[in-house]
């Protein structure tokens, strides 16, 4: 017997798990799915597999282990853990309250890293092909590789208090542009958010709930925050995905569809207080970069383009940064567009 099996299976032995028999008859299973422990007592050679934990003391068990010094036997304990899922997080964290071994302190990091990121993956996907239109849905996501903790409740119900806010001073008679003087008022006058953050490379300039939180923030940050209460308050306010330069456009009617440049009644620029213009500016703005005009600088855009401009976004941030795990992350994301 090797000395990883027998020390898994004594340690396994002394929590007093019960271990089925196994017909030694029948192959073993691949270690990446099961951790086999053979036992030996005399002359004879007994075999017992522990099949994936689903119960509390099993994976109790498995936690136990974390402080395994072979880094063979580890990865086993390891792989049992991650087959639990993200039913594994609360344990993992109680345990870490509970230990002061740095060696368990960084695998048991490690381990909830990958399991909040697997979560938020599936999460995400779920979100782009069955209910992109919650933009803020897909803003909470994102954050959630900075804040994987972020409550989301709260989140809401701060969003809910700004639109209720904004609601108050709202009218039927109101004419489009007056709309956006309401909001501006709201956003810039009264609750004095700005989209002009100091240190715009920061990441967190660009995560909803620092944001709500300190009300400085980086432009694309404030004009999504500005399409999520638009759209929350039925007005026809999308982003326009326009190079370097995130801008919202007011539409003629409710509802992006096939909508296109001919469908815009003006354009707004969140990161100069919500100043209106038109399509000649951004005529001029696109000479000056010295690029090719397309369709797509003019014409409202997706939510789930938006968030991808909001992931590359936070990308360019954490690169800037050197953060490479985090932009390992990102990325992951990014792949759900494929």
């Amino acid at each position: 017997m090797r000395p990883y099996d027998r020390r898994i299976a004594m340690r396994l032995y002394d929590t007093r798990i019960a271990m089925r028999p196994y017909d030694k008859r029948i192959a073993m299973r691949p270690y990446d799915r099961h951790i086999a422990m053979r036992l030996y007592d005399g002359n004879k050679q007994r075999y017992s597999i522990m099949t994936q934990p689903t119960e509390n003391t099993t994976l109790s068990a498995l936690i136990k282990l974390l402080d395994e010094p072979d880094e063979l036997a580890f990865s086993l304990v390891q792989g049992q853990i991650f087959s639990v899922g993200i039913d594994a997080l609360d344990p993992l964290k109680e345990a870490m309250e509970n230990t002061f071994d740095p060696l368990v302190q960084e695998r048991i990091n490690f381990i909830v890293s990958k399991l909040n990121q697997e979560n938020l993956y599936v999460d995400f996907v779920n979100w782009l092909n069955l209910s992109s239109g919650d933009l803020l849905k897909g803003f909470i996501l994102v954050s959630k590789t900075q804040y994987p903790a972020l409550d989301e409740a709260d989140i809401i119900m701060q969003i809910e208090q700004l639109k209720m806010d904004i609601w108050i001073e709202l009218h039927d008679n109101l004419t489009a542009f007056e709309n956006v003087k309401v909001f501006n008022h709201i956003l810039f006058d009264i609750h004095k958010f700005d989209g002009k953050a100091s240190d715009k490379q920061a990441p967190q300039h660009s995560c909803i709930n620092t944001f709500l939180e300190s009300h400085n923030g980086s432009p694309l940050a404030l004009g999504i925050l500005f399409i999520i209460l638009s759209q929350k308050l039925g007005l026809p306010v999308y982003g326009v995905d326009l190079p370097q330069h995130f801008i919202l456009a007011y539409l003629k009617d409710s509802g992006i569809g096939n909508s296109e440049e001919d469908d815009v009644l003006f354009y707004i620029n969140p990161a100069n207080n919500g100043a209106v213009f038109t399509r000649h500016e951004i005529e001029s703005y696109i000479r000056q970069l010295k690029i090719k005009p397309e369709k797509s600088f003019f014409a409202p855009c997706t939510n789930a383009n938006i968030v991808r401009r909001l992931i590359n976004s936070h990308i360019h941030s954490y690169n800037q940064n050197g953060y490479p795990g985090k932009i390992e992350d990102l990325k992951n994301l990014l792949i759900a567009y494929e």
